[in-house]
């Protein structure tokens, strides 16, 4: 009878503190949310059903939760992927404010779940899949949580836009096809594109709102649905993603380059397609121009906002502050959610012990401007298999010179050494970058950036130097022509790349300036490695040493243009644009050489389909039988040349 009597008070006492410690948990809740101890300022809202089940439960929701993450850590030691996907789906539902779950959730999707297909799209579909789950999930319920920013700008970086998996090429084209249809193609100038995001930042966030501002959209997209009804009596319109790819397809269609006009696709859907027919006749309408614009820009708008969870005001920003960004290109989606990660997120971080954190953040922000200096001009047909054509442009040394100064400050009471890790960045960049500023004609800026380079790293510099005193041709001459002396395979890699660069944004940007220079360059290289006293000297065999590296200007022209021509990351439309654009003589140099690889192209792209061949598209130039002739004269004469020399060594020996 005692032992009952004390069984019944213990569970009377359990019961008032499970009931006391219940009454407690809101106010640990609040607290924890206005002291920030989470990720996120809201601990509830927002949250799935299921989670309300698991506050129901009070502090075993917490050992629950630990138990499965202990769980999940044995599976990814196992590698059990697979298994491991399943239970962190789990974990993320009982716990969403976890942010650690969702990083590792989103990583396995995107890196150990995708190298596991067999096919591209299947691996495209998981990597797309994990960035997906973090951007539009993770980060909504984690909106603070610095870790997810940077995994999500790292996986940008490096899973999308690096090289490590074999279908990068293919992660490269599909980002790029989805984001032309969703903002179309951005203009070149830096004030324009500025203007054209600000456009979508500015769009009003309701439809309502858009009518009311400009009743001609609503009038529009009556218009669409009356028009599409003649096709699908039970059409609809949806303002949503669909239609904004839609538009953004028909966009392309009509006034797009490339294969679109090559095939006459504008003209072939008219025919054949009625959902085409109808929407082209609503919205090529010229009475609908401004309208159209205005529905356009409050799509990609709610398009932005609903299915990416990026702010277009954000991205306007981005844009004015810090440079030209082509949301095509992977690496301005690796600054957008890093550099807002350092924006919202670090605070929590901002102590000595986890600095490493936000030093890692903003790593992986100047990092991803660097690589759109290196490739952020771009060009890409939504209607090709091709890799996107990617430039250098040099508008990105500018953000770089003043975003260094940003960081710089930022870190430079960082414990460890962690201003320095900016400096070392700044001073290889830069440059590298007076050379790059330098060979595409832009001799002033190039100045300027050396003598800042002076000031912080030379003569100014912790330990004062001359290495940046100099006017910058003469900077540029010996900075380059010294690595040549020391490394004389530079030079050959040096020329070919400045001539590369010079025929590509000739022929497809219109920048004939870049190619005359690069060519002066390159008469320059070619008669300094013919005459200066490392490389003047000839082998037993015949040949030049060093000399030889380079060879010929003419010889120089003809190998950059052949690997052009049979460069498979450009677009067969490109390159075949570049050839017909050609002087005669350089045409004849590639015709031989290139005809094989462009015949098999041409088979195997949409362009063989509308007929097209290579007699067609990629025909011979009208001197190619007297370039033939010259080019066997020369042979012959080299062969000649060759054999006295070698009878002049064995006379000599005997």
């Amino acid at each position: 009878m005692r032992a009952r009597t004390v069984q019944g008070l213990a569970l009377l006492a359990a019961a008032g503190a499970i009931a006391a410690a219940g009454s407690l948990l809101p106010r640990i809740v609040r607290e924890s949310d206005s002291a920030r101890l989470r990720y996120t300022d809201v601990s509830v809202e927002g949250a799935p059903p299921i989670v309300a089940v698991g506050a129901a439960v009070g502090a075993l929701r917490g050992l629950v939760v630990d138990y499965l993450w202990i769980r999940l850590q044995q599976m990814r030691e196992l590698g059990q992927f697979y298994d491991a996907r399943r239970l962190a789906d789990l974990i993320t539902k009982l716990q969403p404010r976890f942010g650690e779950v969702w990083a590792f959730h989103g990583h396995n999707l995107a890196y150990n779940l995708s190298v596991m297909m067999s096919t591209p799209e299947e691996r495209w579909r998981l990597v797309n899949a994990g960035i997906d789950l973090v951007r539009n999930k993770g980060i909504r319920y984690n909106p603070n949580d610095l870790i997810l920013y940077k995994e999500l700008g790292w996986w940008f970086a490096h899973k999308v836009d690096g090289l490590s998996d074999d279908a990068h090429l293919f992660y490269k084209r599909e980002l790029a096809k989805e984001w032309h249809l969703l903002l179309g193609e951005p203009p070149l100038g830096a004030k324009a594109r500025t203007e054209w995001m600000q456009k979508v930042a500015d769009a009003p966030d309701t439809y309502e709102e858009l009518v009311a501002k400009d009743p001609a959209v609503g009038a529009l997209v009556q218009a669409l649905e009356a028009r599409m009804r003649q096709v699908d009596p039970k059409f609809t319109v949806k303002l949503d993603r669909d239609l904004l790819a839609t538009q953004g397809r028909w966009d392309a269609v009509r006034n797009g380059p490339g294969y679109a006009k090559a095939f006459g696709l504008h003209e072939q859907f008219r025919r054949r397609d009625p959902v085409y027919a109808s929407i082209d006749d609503v919205f090529s309408d010229p009475a609908n121009a401004k309208a159209l614009d205005q529905l356009v820009a409050f799509l990609r708008k709610r398009t932005l906002l609903d299915d990416y969870n990026m702010d277009p005001v954000r991205m306007a920003r981005y844009t004015r502050d810090y440079g030209p960004f082509d949301w095509r290109h992977p690496q301005s989606h690796a600054f957008y959610w890093s550099r807002m990660g350092s924006e919202v997120g670090a605070e929590r971080y901002n102590n000595d012990e986890d600095i490493y954190r936000i030093l890692n953040d903003d790593r992986t922000t100047i990092q991803a401007m660097q690589a759109l200096a290196h490739s952020g001009l771009m060009r890409v047909d939504p209607f090709s298999n091709d890799n996107p054509t990617r430039l250098y442009d040099t508008r990105w040394i500018v953000s770089i010179d003043g975003y260094f100064r940003e960081l710089y400050q930022k870190h430079f009471k960082a414990r460890g050494g962690g201003p320095d890790t900016f400096v070392d960045f700044y001073e290889n960049f830069m440059a590298q970058a007076v050379r790059e500023l330098y060979h595409a004609g832009e001799v002033d800026q190039a100045q300027r950036i050396l003598d800042e380079l002076d000031r912080l790293c030379g003569r100014g510099g912790l330990i004062p130097n001359n290495k940046y005193v100099a006017p910058v041709d003469v900077f540029v001459r010996n900075a380059t022509y010294g690595e040549y002396e020391q490394v004389p395979d530079v030079a050959r890699t040096d020329l070919q790349a400045i001539l590369r660069r010079g025929f590509l944004e000739a022929y497809l940007l219109g920048r004939k300036k870049v190619l005359d220079d690069a060519l002066a360059y390159a008469r320059d290289l070619t008669e300094f490695f013919r005459t200066n006293k490392f490389t003047d000297f000839r082998t037993k065999m015949g040949d030049g040493r060093l000399a030889d590296l380079i060879g010929s200007l003419e010889r120089s022209v003809e190998d950059v243009l052949v690997g052009i021509m049979q460069d498979p990351t450009l677009p067969l439309v490109d390159r075949l644009s570049i050839y017909s654009r050609l002087p005669e003589d350089q045409r004849a140099m590639v015709y031989d050489a290139a005809l094989g690889k462009i015949t098999a192209d041409i088979a195997s792209s949409p362009l063989s389909q509308g007929g097209g061949s290579a007699d067609q598209l990629f025909p011979p130039p009208p001197n190619i039988e007297a370039y033939r002739a010259r080019k066997a004269q020369q042979a012959e004469e080299r062969k000649a040349a060759q054999e006295s020399l070698r009878e002049g060594s064995a006379d000599r020996k005997r």
